[in-house]
């Protein structure tokens, strides 16, 4: 799933004046030239070491470096020592010595003014705003920020090692002995969940890193992993068609000396536990370069399938010979493996576009375009209809016995935008932003699950989690498509309402035994559960195993 959505501009004030929330006394330990700073979990690079300013603990960034890394317009003005910024009509001034920043007009209190060191612009983190939903992660240990956006459809953080031990090692819960479906993602992107980067290049480190991550899902009461076998255009398998995954040794192309997924498989099934197996489809790169990516890698062989947006690189689905390379990679590993499912996460269109930054494919729906589609919007829609339609014909030839399911994002659309939607105010939907026809699919059978991402709470007012549950059901309610629900473990212990107990994660399950067409949970992400926050783990011991 598991990554740069919609709130380009609130993580853009957020990195300048808001300081790591809850660290003070830990990031004063970091010293210059440690931190690294992560976006949705892309690495921003840096010419100039953020540091720590150690009498107000504060940390201090590069503002030209940041600000390019979210396509800002980023201007210094030697007359009044400031720094502007400008983003889809928002405009942030910060002046050095000043003590108070200016965002849109209004005056915003700093702790630490913007200042100059070795000829580079630094600016403070430091800003609170509860209403962002956003997520600011310090790492002592490995000296990291990690800044993830709450709205983002996969938000994936970087983590360089697991948890060496599991943060509330029990017996296994028993078996469940009905058909609900307990599962979690594992993000193999940017190393979130498995493999740690500890362990590149060792096979059984990885191995027993898998083995003890099961051990812990298993204890929790999970039947079914979801593992990211297709991070970005590439692989943890031996493939014919996509070179290897940077992920599992630090060098994209590099084979591991065995085969991950076959491992994974096996250990799964071994345990008795689903396995299935999670293709981002169209996101080519988590970069811009392609110059940096193996000779086998779509970006290269095939250029003029790619789209640069948002500083990553996405595979076109507007033209029919990239949708079919796609399909072709995610059945080699349907004919070559004994899998339980073929799972899709919502990288369709990326979200974000805005007047003056858009997803450059003007020419294609110019030049793919059978159709007469007048409208771009329906143009793109019908684009992953029949990318969604194609796949799961192809699964269903190969292997009618494989469940193949989309988790797309939580709100179709918005009842102002369409009265059949939901009663949600959600900055973005599935059929507008990433152009995900959820509705149509559902309709056509084309899919056999659906896992709306349920990220909010049941006291997020404009996004209650109860009335998405409800109109998810009657999306399917006389259909043969079952409905799993994304569930938000990783919310736990952040600012957005609702998410201060982890009673609320349990309360939501609760909510779904009341809904008989919901037929079971999976939840981002494995990571996110092991760090038991705020005592999540032995809750749903408890309800697992009393259930």
């Amino acid at each position: 799933m598991k990554f740069l959505r919609t709130w380009m501009i609130p993580l853009l004030i957020l990195m300048l004046i808001w300081p790591v929330a809850g660290t003070r006394n830990n990031a004063a330990a970091a010293t210059a030239g440690d931190i690294q700073i992560y976006l949705d979990g892309v690495l921003l690079p840096s010419d100039s070491a953020p540091y720590i300013k150690a009498a107000e603990n504060v940390t201090m960034v590069p503002l030209r470096v940041i600000s390019e890394g979210l396509g800002a317009q980023a201007e210094w003005s030697p007359a009044s020592k400031s720094a502007t910024i400008r983003k889809d009509g928002n405009l942030l001034v910060l002046g050095i010595g000043q003590k108070k920043a200016q965002v849109n007009g209004n005056s915003v209190p700093l702790e630490v003014s913007v200042e100059n060191k070795a000829g580079r612009t630094m600016a403070p983190l430091r800003f609170v705003s509860e209403q962002l939903g956003l997520v600011v992660d310090w790492n002592q240990k490995t000296k990291t920020i990690s800044l993830t956006s709450s709205d983002a459809v996969i938000v994936e953080p970087p983590v360089t090692e697991p948890p060496t031990e599991s943060a509330n090692p029990v017996e296994p819960v028993p078996p469940t002995t009905n058909d609900e479906l307990r599962g979690a993602w594992i993000s193999t992107v940017s190393n979130l969940d498995w493999p740690s980067k500890a362990s590149y290049g060792k096979e059984e480190t990885q191995k027993a890193e898998y083995i003890k991550l099961l051990d812990d899902l298993q204890g929790m009461g999970m039947n079914a992993v979801f593992v990211q076998v297709r991070p970005s255009g590439d692989a943890i398998y031996p493939s014919k068609l996509v070179p290897w995954s940077t992920f599992l040794t630090g060098t994209a192309g590099k084979d591991p000396g065995y085969d991950p997924l076959q491992f994974l498989i096996e250990e799964t099934h071994r345990r008795g536990m689903e396995f299935h197996a999670w293709f981002n489809p169209f996101r080519a790169s988590t970069g811009s370069d392609a110059s940096k990516l193996p000779a086998n890698h779509v970006a290269k062989q095939h250029p003029d399938w790619i789209v640069k947006f948002g500083g990553k690189l996405y595979i076109n689905p507007g033209i029919p010979a990239a949708r079919e390379h796609v399909i072709d990679a995610i059945m080699e590993v349907v004919k070559g493996y004994d899998i339980d499912g073929v799972h899709l996460d919502d990288y369709f269109y990326p979200t974000g576009e805005t007047s003056s930054s858009k997803f450059n494919d003007d020419t294609t729906y110019k030049s793919y375009n059978a159709n007469k589609i007048s409208n771009k919007g329906d143009w793109r829609r019908d684009n992953i209809n029949e990318f969604v339609r194609d796949l799961g014909h192809s699964v269903r030839q190969a292997d009618p016995s494989i469940s193949y399911g989309i988790s797309p994002f939580g709100v179709w659309r918005n009842k102002a935008s369409d009265v059949t939607g939901s009663d949600t105010k959600a900055s973005i939907s599935a059929y507008d932003s990433t152009y995900a026809d959820v509705r149509t699919w559902i309709r056509n059978g084309w899919i056999d699950y659906v896992t709306p991402q349920l990220y909010w709470s049941l006291t997020r007012k404009e996004v209650r989690y109860d009335i998405l549950a409800d109109w998810w059901a009657g999306e399917v309610r006389g259909t043969s498509v079952k409905l799993y629900i994304g569930h938000a473990p990783y919310k736990l212990a952040t600012p957005e309402i609702g998410w201060g107990n982890a009673q609320e994660i349990i309360n939501q399950l609760e909510y779904n035994r009341t809904i008989p067409e919901i037929s079971g949970s999976i939840f981002f992400s494995a990571k996110d559960l092991r760090r038991n926050p705020l005592g999540l783990i032995p809750l749903l011991q408890s309800y697992y195993s009393a259930n």
